[in-house]
């Protein structure tokens, strides 16, 4: 992507012809580049050819909502980052956005400036920094091997497309391996609260069917009952 934070290019999807000028124009007023679409289908169009930075998608509109097009996002091996908007906040709400693959998840009603303050979070995330004492360089996960300094998962055909979701807990895991890391410890690295928490566990299952041969064995990510999580490296 590589756009500066203040200049990056927002896709806006929402049936809400409202609600998506709205947005739209304060976007625009706060620095951002903006495009809109009225449906899944108008934003697939778009995304043929425009590349936008970011995604703020509606879940709740006619036809394939919000998490449907996510979800056949990420089987697209497609890492835009996607903003979630909803009416329905509750905890079991947020856990199927992150688990269809969205990176966050804000209920309406809302005031725009968290909108803004949670585009430029994601926009700028970045790795945690390493704790002292850190490995540096590749850990290798068998035929595979990820890069904390750089979040990059690489196999022997190149790069492996991640979320910025995924990246960002694999990288945690990755700056202290062979350390159990409880949720809590995950949520307070990534800047989580406690729905993001619980969407630790859908973020690791979906991390398996990346890095492990068999995701319900896994060499490497490892459940820790009652604790958390720990990786081991290894070939």
């Amino acid at each position: 992507m590589g756009a500066a934070v203040d200049d990056a290019l927002i896709l806006v999807v929402d049936d809400d012809a409202r609600l998506r000028g709205l947005l739209s124009r304060y976007l625009a007023e706060t620095g951002f580049r903006v495009a809109v679409a009225e449906h899944a289908a108008e934003a697939r169009d778009k995304l043929r050819f425009l590349q936008p930075d970011l995604l703020v998608l509606d879940v709740m509109m006619p036809g394939e909502d919000g998490l449907a097009l996510t979800e056949s996002l990420r089987r697209e091996r497609n890492d835009l980052p996607v903003l979630l908007l909803t009416a329905r906040g509750g905890p079991e709400d947020r856990i199927a956005g992150f688990e269809a693959g969205a990176d966050d998840y804000l209920p309406k009603p809302f005031d725009p400036r968290e909108l803004v303050l949670r585009i430029r979070a994601m926009l700028r995330r970045a790795p945690p920094p390493a704790p002292a004492g850190a490995p540096s360089g590749p850990l290798p996960l068998g035929v595979l091997s990820f890069d904390p300094d750089r979040g990059e998962l690489r196999g022997p055909s190149g790069p492996i497309r991640l979320t910025g979701g995924e990246a960002a807990l694999l990288t945690a895991l990755g700056r202290r391996p062979n350390e159990v890391l409880s949720r809590e410890d995950i949520a307070a690295a990534l800047g989580m609260d406690e729905a993001g928490e619980r969407a630790i566990d859908v973020q690791v299952t979906r991390l398996r069917r990346k890095v492990e041969h068999d995701p319900r064995e896994p060499r490497f990510l490892h459940t820790v009952r009652g604790r958390g999580y720990v990786l081991k490296p290894g070939t």
